[in-house]
């Protein structure tokens, strides 16, 4: 029987570390690494200050010649849109060897529903 996405998200969730909007403020404050893995024109949008686009879809690939990826003791707080991409991003991360891996409870609609600050590329017309 093939896996449905509910249950490779259920068994990645099992690994994540989760972290809701404050707990993330803390983690920039301290500087942590910011990882979004939404696509790039999500990025482009608006995204959490100071962070870094590697897309779900080529993360794998990025570890070790992104330098975002290159510290696996790194702090490191990922987020997408609302949680799905990050924990399956997270759980990857982990299985390579990253041990600080924090994943945006809510992602990105929770972090920007909320009263915590939103950078946009200037270029992007809103």
């Amino acid at each position: 029987m093939a896996l449905s996405k509910e249950d490779l998200l259920k068994a990645a969730g099992e690994s994540v570390n989760p972290v809701d909007a404050s707990g993330a403020e803390a983690l920039l404050q301290q500087g942590a690494v910011v990882l979004d893995v939404r696509e790039p024109a999500e990025f482009d949008m608006g995204h959490l200050p100071g962070a870094v686009n590697v897309p779900r879809g080529v993360l794998e690939f990025r570890v070790g010649d992104h330098p975002a990826l290159c510290d696996p003791q790194a702090d490191i707080l990922l987020y997408c849109k609302n949680g799905g991409r990050s924990t399956l991003a997270a759980h990857t991360l982990k299985q390579m060897g990253f041990d600080n891996v924090r994943m945006l409870v809510g992602g990105f609609d929770g972090w920007s529903g909320s009263v915590h600050k939103v950078e946009v590329d200037p270029s992007v017309y809103q």
